[in-house]
C-alpha cells in the first residue's frame, strides 16, 4: 500500500468513525430515555422483576453493549488506519507510540493488524 493509499484508507476510516459515532449517540440517547422511564417506573413502586419482564427488547443493557461494540470496532479501524498513514509519512513507531500513549510494541501490532485487515486489492 502506498502512502497515498494509506492516507485515503485513513480518511475512509475516519468517515466511518464519524458515521458510527453519530449512530451510537442516537442509540445512547434512546437508551437514556428508556432508562429514565425505568426510573419513573421504579419510583412508582414497581419491582425490578416487573420492570425487566415488561422491558422491550433489546434491553437497555443490550443497547449499550451493542453501541460500545460498534464504537470499539470503528475506533479500532480508525486507529490502525491512522497509525499506518502516520508510519507512511515517515513518523517513527516511537513517535506514534508517544502520540497514542501506548508502547512501541502496541504500535507495531497496530501496523501488523492493519496490514492483515487490508484486502489484497488495496495493497
Amino acid at each position: 500500500m502506498t502512502g497515498e493509499q494509506s492516507a485515503e484508507a485513513a480518511g475512509r476510516a475516519l468517515d466511518n468513525l464519524v458515521t458510527e459515532i453519530a449512530a451510537v449517540i442516537r442509540e445512547l440517547e434512546s437508551a437514556c430515555e428508556r432508562a429514565r422511564d425505568l426510573q419513573e417506573q421504579r419510583s412508582g413502586g414497581r419491582s425490578w422483576s416487573e420492570i425487566v419482564a415488561d422491558e422491550e427488547r433489546p434491553l437497555i443493557v443490550e443497547q449499550i453493549s451493542a453501541a460500545m461494540g460498534t464504537l470499539a470496532g470503528a475506533g479500532g479501524r480508525w486507529r490502525r488506519s491512522q497509525a499506518q498513514a502516520l508510519h507512511d509519512e515517515n513518523v517513527s513507531i516511537n513517535r506514534i507510540a508517544e502520540l497514542y500513549g501506548v508502547t512501541r510494541q502496541r504500535v507495531s501490532a497496530l501496523l501488523r493488524n492493519h496490514e492483515q485487515a487490508v484486502p489484497a486489492a488495496e495493497r
